[in-house]
């Protein structure tokens, strides 16, 4: 058994090397081949989006199960975006590592209560990214609204590639190629799409000063910033992304209460499935999240039982000043939950490249609610 290869096959676009690459994975740790850590502080991450929709890393669902069984998760979640095509391949994986999973799925609503106040979508009043967790089954009666979760997230990404093509002429990116190079279910992400432009880049302009001095202009930088990010990808990425995708560029596209679904109805769908509608917590900052206890008072009113955080953002900060404002919000949302009895899913993403694989719940800031976030885990994980 080829072990240094297991990895690589486990993140395969092809979904049957995957699975072999799994149940070889399982012989070689069954016969202590490859080994598993032992931690000297236990770890979770129950938010890990996969290449179904945009992992920094390229992992799939299958992968992600490995990872937490290697790396002794307590729990692990797959969370992606408005799919939920790496569903059956998680817990099947999970189920044959003996790893405890969740999964869940991640879009954006529009909350009419809320429709003048930013939320925990920078600059979007209105819009709250919004999950489902404990996914397991789509009845045949919800398999049209889940379609049509998918079908608007890659139209809205499509007349983005549009737009941000007519800008960046000559160089130009094909949405469906695109689709079908970079994620193999073609749910592509404005993540994708930032890389197939680099690459694009790259083949059109082999020279770097003349790639340089390309970016310089459509990025409105200089061409010696623009060279330092070519030296590093996914700052390149970042500043298209930036620059040309997020509010004020020339393919950010403002959402209108039409764009997403309202958060009523996507909660119907979640309970339907036989989830738990989930709320999103960025970092407490914002005139949305202000008051924990009227924010999660609404939510509970249309149907939340449980709620998810990313723990580092919520704690990491140069500035001692915004660090001390990150983490009191931290502690009184955190409060709040026990209060409600609301568990606290909590992990970080890895949807963007050098993102934690897991968090440090080490530090101060976070272990304190350690036992908090192991609780909520265990009572939505299998």
């Amino acid at each position: 058994m080829n072990t240094d290869r297991i990895e690589t096959r486990l993140n395969s676009f092809d979904p049957k090397e995957r699975r072999a690459a799994l149940m070889d994975a399982v012989t070689a740790i069954d016969k202590g081949i490859l080994l598993c850590d032992t931690l000297s502080h236990p770890t979770l991450n129950m938010h890990c989006h996969s290449f179904f929709s945009y992992n920094g890393y390229g992992y799939t669902p299958s992968y992600l199960a490995y990872l937490a069984k290697r790396r002794n998760f307590q729990a692990v979640g797959l969370v992606d975006f408005d799919v939920l095509d790496g569903m059956d391949e998680f817990l099947f994986a999970a189920g044959k590592l003996k790893v405890k999973a969740v999964v869940g799925m991640e879009t954006r609503v529009f909350i009419p209560e809320l429709a003048d106040v930013e939320i925990n979508s920078p600059g979007e009043p209105g819009i709250a990214y919004h999950l489902g967790c404990g996914f397991s089954r789509v009845p045949e009666s919800e398999k049209a609204f889940l379609a049509g979760l998918r079908k608007r997230a890659n139209d809205r990404t499509r007349k983005l590639v549009g737009l941000v093509n007519d800008y960046l002429k000559p160089l130009t990116i094909d949405f469906e190629a695109t689709a079908k190079k970079f994620t193999p279910g073609g749910n592509v992400t404005e993540r994708h799409v930032c890389e197939a432009y680099r690459i694009a880049a790259e083949a059109m302009y082999p020279d770097a000063a003349e790639r340089a001095a390309f970016w310089g202009k459509k990025l409105s930088a200089t061409d010696a910033d623009a060279s330092k990010w070519m030296s590093d990808p996914v700052k390149l990425e970042g500043a298209i992304r930036s620059k040309t995708m997020k509010k004020g560029g020339v393919g950010y596209i403002a959402p209108t209460p039409e764009s997403f679904p309202c958060i009523d109805e996507m909660n119907n769908f979640i309970i339907a499935c036989g989830a738990v509608p989930t709320v999103a917590w960025l970092n407490g900052l914002s005139a949305g999240e202000s008051d924990p206890a009227k924010l999660l008072e609404l939510h509970q009113d249309k149907g939340a039982g449980a709620v998810t955080l990313i723990p580092d953002r919520n704690w990491r900060a140069s500035d001692p000043v915004k660090q001390k404002q990150l983490t009191d919000a931290l502690d009184r949302f955190v409060i709040e939950c026990i209060r409600r009895d609301l568990p606290i899913l909590a992990g970080t993403e890895m949807n963007a490249p050098g993102q934690l694989i897991a968090d440090d719940f080490s530090v101060p800031a976070l272990a304190k609610h350690y036992r908090v976030f192991l609780a909520g885990a265990n009572e939505l994980a299998r």
